[in-house]
């Protein structure tokens, strides 16, 4: 990624309006890692990292998928490869992990997504994640993910998925997105 994208990346975190202060705190990391790491993208340099992650909505509601390794409810999402910025992951990661056809739902005009949350967090085996989180529209359709990936998935009413998170930080953002005008 051009020094153009890395700084596009912070200055979305930079400008976000963090929904509590859970959130506060994890711009406020994610900036200090952000800025010590030589490619925050590349999980293979530094156990912290960059992540980007999916919220997928649509008619039904948001789907949310039980972590094969983890076991709680989440958002699909995952590590960026090699030239992806961190919505070009979530949106990959979306469709692998739900096997659902996905897009943006809102890009500027240089067809970046809104960062709608930031959250910092342990991601296992010495990892931490500094998540990145995007609104994908995942239409209406059954998730259908593929061998491999998580088979405990589904759609769920706002309330429901709330209810369902296996992360506080995660439930306030879908509360937040759920009382949003459609």
């Amino acid at each position: 990624m051009s020094t153009a994208g890395f700084e596009a990346i912070r200055r979305s975190v930079e400008l976000r309006q963090p929904l509590d202060a859970a959130e506060r705190a994890s711009i406020g990391e994610f900036l200090v890692q952000f800025d010590r790491l030589e490619n925050p993208l590349d999980q293979s340099l530094d156990p912290v990292h960059v992540t980007g992650s999916a919220i997928v909505t649509g008619p039904r509601g948001v789907v949310l998928l039980r972590h094969k390794r983890l076991g709680f409810w989440l958002q699909p999402g995952g590590h960026i490869d090699s030239g992806e910025s961190p919505w070009d992951a979530a949106l990959r990661e979306a469709a692998e992990e739900t096997g659902l056809q996905v897009a943006f739902a809102d890009v500027d005009a240089d067809g970046v997504p809104q960062l709608v949350h930031v959250d910092v967090h342990d991601g296992g085996r010495g990892h931490t994640h500094l998540d990145l989180r995007y609104v994908i529209d995942g239409g209406d359709a059954d998730p259908d993910p593929p061998v491999g990936e998580s088979q405990e998935i589904g759609w769920f009413d706002w309330p429901a998925a709330v209810e369902r998170a296996g992360d506080e930080r995660l439930a306030n953002l879908l509360a937040h997105l759920g009382s949003r005008p459609r």
